[in-house]
């Protein structure tokens, strides 16, 4: 009689380590969806590459016509997507040249954008991509340092593999100045 209870026992703890066993499984093989934020990130480190275009300042018309060359890299173990520009065929010398570098990165469940300025402060957007998946539209959300003149608002534009445009606003005191990057994959 003991061992009939025994062995029932076994075959009872059996059955459910087996029927735990194919619940993990299960659980594990269902991929978990990514959320809106984690897609957009997603489709901003798609751009990782080097960039050269042309940009266009409808504002300031003197600042139209250059070749702007953009860095963009990912790091920290796929956590964080480092954009970097300058004007093209300049130096890597931050002390004489307009070198801003923006980090992208999801911020528990938000594209969060922090644009280190040649102004000298660092203003943080958060992004939400647009329904057709092409673009994320950064709104500022505060700023660390003087406000007087700031990036403000920015849109990034996915036209193919190669080829993006980015859409920058700066306020310089209370005016608006944009710029407009139409970026072409160089590597």
């Amino acid at each position: 009689m003991k061992s009939r209870r025994f062995m029932l026992s076994v075959v009872l703890m059996s059955l459910c380590t087996v029927a735990f066993a194919q619940s993990d499984a299960q659980k594990s093989s269902v991929a978990p969806v990514p959320s809106e934020a984690q897609k957009s990130f997603a489709t901003m480190k798609s751009l990782a590459g080097e960039w050269e275009g042309i940009v266009t300042v409808p504002d300031a018309p003197q600042m139209s016509g250059s070749k702007t060359h953009a860095s963009l890299r990912v790091t920290s173990r796929g956590h964080v997507l480092v954009h970097e520009f300058q004007e093209a065929g300049t130096p890597l010398d931050a002390t004489k040249y307009d070198h801003p570098v923006t980090m992208l990165y999801l911020d528990g469940d938000q594209l969060t954008l922090v644009h280190y300025c040649d102004a000298g402060n660092r203003p943080r957007m958060t992004g939400k991509m647009s329904p057709d998946g092409k673009t994320v539209e950064f709104e500022l959300k505060d700023i660390s340092g003087s406000t007087e003149y700031h990036m403000h608002h920015s849109v990034i534009t996915i036209i193919d593999a190669n080829h993006h445009t980015e859409d920058w606003t700066f306020m310089m005191k209370d005016k608006p100045i944009h710029a407009h990057f139409d970026l072409h994959r160089m590597n």
